[in-house]
């Protein structure tokens, strides 16, 4: 699959790595401001040799799937100014609307939804705010069970497709929804953003579904 992503920080570059070495292609947006960082972050780790660089139009026009991994406060604008490129196309928000003392700083809506009404031709899954990117770069095959990553949206063959690329990155996808259940997903997001960051748990926590069998 053709991915492009927006932003490559920390979250962008560890998805852009996992993705690779998965055997998808990689396009990071090139900001048009200052369209040389982008290439700087893909020679910072050899791992991303492999990515490309286009300005935003161009690399969502050539993409399959559009991964949001900048903060949520410039993400809605910059949905809002590609709404026209993004009709029809499948994009991943992997934001989160942090407020203060990890708050949720949107209210009664996901952060999601507020980005998808930036464009409302685009396909929107909510997916990958759950975690740091310390998890994201890639997962370690540990013969337990699988990591859970959950999604939510709308459109259902967008998500289905989300699920296969969390197949291949070796995530257990779990579709809990439509795209207002992104609220919730928000909300586990802070979760994990207190345990973590302030309440001292290892960045390497994550969620797994686990199915007992009925007694008999």
């Amino acid at each position: 699959m053709r991915v492009a992503i927006v932003g490559y920080g920390n979250v962008g570059c560890a998805l852009a790595g996992a993705l690779l070495s998965a055997g998808h292609d990689v396009t990071f947006v090139a900001k048009d401001e200052d369209p040389a960082s982008a290439s700087a972050a893909r020679e910072s780790d050899p791992r991303l040799a492999r990515a490309s660089v286009a300005f935003a139009d161009d690399a969502i026009r050539t993409s399959d799937l559009v991964i949001l991994a900048l903060p949520y406060s410039v993400a809605a604008a910059f949905v809002a100014n590609h709404a026209a490129t993004l009709d029809g196309r499948m994009v991943i928000d992997a934001t989160n609307p942090v407020g203060p003392a990890s708050s949720h700083a949107v209210g009664t809506r996901s952060g999601a939804q507020v980005i998808a009404d930036g464009a409302p031709g685009a396909r929107v899954v909510k997916c990958f705010n759950l975690y740091g990117a310390e998890n994201l770069g890639g997962v370690p095959a540990n013969g337990t069970a699988e990591p859970l990553m959950p999604l939510a949206g709308d459109d259902g063959e967008a998500k289905d497709a989300v699920a296969h690329v969390l197949k291949d990155l070796g995530w257990e996808p779990l579709d809990v929804g439509p795209l207002a259940a992104a609220l919730d997903l928000e909300h586990l997001a802070l979760l994990w953003i207190r345990l973590v960051r302030t309440g001292g748990y290892d960045g390497h926590l994550v969620w797994s579904a686990l199915r007992w069998a009925p007694r008999t």
